[in-house]
C-alpha cells in the first residue's frame, strides 16, 4: 500500500523544492508557535520547530509519512528571523553586510508509525560589503520579506553574497533535498530505487 506523504509547511519555496523529487504528496500548513525558547540556540530551534511542525500535521493523519523543516540564521550569535516588512529587511541587511551568517536548515521526518527522525544542514554565508544604496535596490527589487535573513539565494541575493558554504544546496532554500531522500527511503518512500545504497 502507498504511503501518504504530507508536506507540514505553508511555504512555495518548499513546495517548489519537493516537487523536483516528482513524488505526489499534500502540503499542509501547521499551527505552531514558532518563537525561540529561553537559552535555545538557533540550531536549536530550528530542531525542534522541525519535529513541532510535522508532529501536528501527522497527529491529524496518523499513518502518513510527515516532513517538517525549519530554518533559522544566526548573526553573531543573534537569530534572525523573517523581516516582513521593507525597513526590517534593510535593517537586517545593514548588519549582515560584511559579516558571516550561519543558516540552520533542520529536517524532520515522521514515518507511518509515528517514529521521527531528525537532521540539521548548516550553511555558512559570507556576505559582501553592501552600500545603503545596494541594500535598498536589492529589497525593492526582490521583496524579501518572507524569508529569515532577507536574501535569497535562488534569485538576486545571490548578488550579495561573497561565498557560501554548505553540504546541500537545496539546504539554504530550504529544504534539503540530500538528506531528505534519505530519511524519506527509510520511513519507506522511495524516489528511486535503492537510494540507500552507497
Amino acid at each position: 500500500m502507498t504511503k501518504q506523504l504530507i508536506l507540514a509547511s505553508s511555504s512555495r519555496y518548499r513546495r517548489e523544492l519537493l516537487d523536483r523529487l516528482g513524488l505526489p504528496y499534500l502540503a499542509e500548513s501547521p499551527d505552531i508557535d514558532e518563537s525561540s525558547l529561553p537559552g535555545e540556540t538557533p540550531r536549536e530551534t530550528a530542531l525542534r520547530l522541525s519535529e513541532m511542525k510535522a508532529r501536528a500535521i501527522w497527529e491529524k493523519h496518523p499513518g502518513s509519512v510527515v516532513i517538517g523543516s525549519d530554518q533559522t540564521a544566526n548573526l553573531l550569535g543573534e537569530k534572525l528571523g523573517k523581516p516582513h516588512t521593507r525597513e526590517r529587511a534593510i535593517e537586517q541587511l545593514s548588519r549582515m553586510q560584511g559579516n558571516t551568517v550561519v543558516f540552520a536548515t533542520a529536517l524532520c521526518v515522521i514515518d507511518a508509525e509515528g517514529n521521527a527522525k531528525k537532521l540539521e544542514s548548516l550553511t555558512t554565508i559570507r556576505m559582501r560589503k553592501l552600500s545603503r544604496e545596494t541594500i535598498e535596490a536589492y529589497v525593492d527589487r526582490e521583496k524579501p520579506f518572507d524569508c529569515a535573513g532577507s536574501a535569497k539565494i535562488e534569485k538576486l541575493g545571490i548578488a550579495l553574497m561573497a561565498s557560501v558554504e554548505s553540504d546541500d544546496p537545496t539546504s539554504l532554500i530550504g529544504l534539503p533535498l540530500m538528506k531528505l531522500t534519505t530519511l524519506l527511503a527509510e520511513a519507506g518512500i522511495e524516489v528511486l530505487p535503492g537510494i540507500l545504497e552507497d
